[in-house]
């Protein structure tokens, strides 16, 4: 078995459409990123990338490199678990927490878990979203932002 931590935080930005965990969330100012800005999958590649020892989302998708300007994250996410298959590893669950003081999370979290299953080729009973927010602490608490933290378990599915 192998553990893996994933983390990343945006700023909202007027203008663009606000995505998490493949779900578009209406009413809500978007984030600001080279990609599509869906923190919650970022992490998750994070954590999924951490626990293989396959590096991190920068290493795979630079923010430098234009070809990923404006990136499907659901789409990074699938070309992530194909690299951790690729290395020998099975994803026996995800959980991730996103902080936030807006939006609400909890009528799209179902949907959000969903939809990261079907990217992850996994059971929903896999995967799991929570929502907090910051109680009004830092910057996050101010409404500036989203962060999330993220962990994924893997197991060994042939020799390496």
């Amino acid at each position: 078995m192998r553990i893996g931590f994933g983390y990343d935080s945006h700023v909202f930005e007027d203008g663009k459409p606000l995505v998490l965990g493949g779900v578009l969330i209406p009413d809500c100012a978007g984030l600001k990123a080279h990609s599509d800005g869906d923190v919650l999958i970022h992490a998750i590649i994070d954590a999924l990338f951490g626990a293989a020892a396959l590096g991190d989302i920068g290493s795979h998708f630079p923010d430098t490199d234009e070809k990923w300007r404006g990136a499907d994250s659901g789409e990074l996410l699938r070309a992530a678990v194909y690299e951790v298959r690729g290395a020998g590893y099975a994803i026996e669950n995800v959980d991730a927490t996103v902080i936030c003081e807006r939006p609400k999370l909890r009528p799209f979290v179902d949907l959000m878990r969903s939809t990261l299953a079907g990217f992850m080729g996994v059971g929903i009973g896999r995967v799991a979203v929570k929502g907090k927010t910051n109680e009004k602490m830092d910057d996050v608490g101010a409404g500036k932002g989203i962060v999330v933290h993220a962990v994924a378990l893997l197991r060994e599915s042939k020799a390496e």
